[in-house]
């Protein structure tokens, strides 16, 4: 997805794992995608550089699709739309 279109989805839930060090925002991202509704989108805030490769990794391999990341001041926002 391009970065307008990460701006304008409409995401179900957002877990802010900002203070938290690898592999702290993936074991959020594993715990908030049950909370989203199959089809739906979670969003991941995390300051920690390796949840770039973490996430895309996770969501792959469990079937979940990841849609991207927009970066923000001082951290990133991830995208992951739940498929099963």
């Amino acid at each position: 997805m391009s970065d307008t279109d990460l701006k304008t989805i409409q995401i179900a839930t957002s877990i802010d794992a900002r203070g938290s060090a690898c592999p702290g925002p993936l074991l959020e991202a594993k715990k908030g995608i049950g909370k989203v509704k199959v089809g739906e989108i979670l969003e991941i805030l995390s300051g920690d550089a390796g949840t770039r490769d973490d996430i895309p990794a996770w969501a792959g391999k469990v079937g979940h699709e990841y849609l991207g990341v927009l970066p923000a001041e001082g951290y990133d926002k991830l995208y992951v739309r739940r498929k099963k």
